[in-house]
């Protein structure tokens, strides 16, 4: 079965991160291992990643979260990749959006990192952008000055946790995102850009 696909979701390792908005890659899946009835996440040293796999619609899936904080997520990605002789445009990354409004998903296909720390690595260690991207947006009202005038405060602002309010959207969300990767996996990224874009 070669025509293997990796999903990496993107956040920090740790319980400290968990619920905060870098983390949403993470959570998105989360959500897609346990509605697929994927086998439980397992940590390889050797990938530096908790790893889970499964077969979903004839195509044999693995699913990562690298455990080696953000802006070294491309190490991991790395290493399975060569692991398992993937084809780049194999790899889907899910990930936070500061710029994209809570509630709102893009699927992007080669595109430059628009400052993500996670996605930068990645395409730093595979010198590729030619990957799918879920992105999650994570912006929310009033945020929006604070956001436009200041990298600390972008930094700050994705380690924050949502509110109750923002928690009951970003499950709806993740649903969609887990639908979207659905989509993909089984009519093509074309087909689910025209249908989330």
């Amino acid at each position: 079965m070669n025509n293997m696909i990796l999903i990496i979701g993107l956040g920090n390792p740790g319980k400290k991160f968990e619920k905060t908005r870098h983390n949403v890659g993470f959570r998105a899946v989360t959500a897609f291992q346990a509605k697929n009835g994927f086998s439980d996440f397992k940590f390889s040293k050797k990938f530096k990643a908790e790893t889970s796999e499964v077969v979903f619609d004839n195509e044999k899936i693995i699913l990562g979260k690298p455990q080696t904080f953000m802006n070294n997520s491309g190490k991991a990605v790395k290493a399975l990749i060569n692991n398992r002789q993937l084809a780049i445009n194999n790899l889907f990354v899910v990930h936070d959006d500061i710029d994209l409004p809570l509630g709102k998903i893009r699927i992007s296909v080669d595109r430059s990192s628009a400052g993500h720390k996670g996605v930068e690595s990645i395409i730093r260690e595979l010198k590729n952008k030619n990957f799918a991207r879920f992105r999650i947006g994570i912006k929310t009202e009033g945020n929006e000055q604070k956001i436009k005038n200041r990298k600390q405060r972008v930094e700050k602002f994705v380690l924050k946790k949502f509110t109750t309010d923002e928690e009951k959207i970003l499950k709806k969300v993740i649903e969609k995102t887990v639908e979207a990767i659905e989509i993909t996996i089984k009519e093509g990224v074309e087909k689910a850009m025209a249908k989330y874009n």
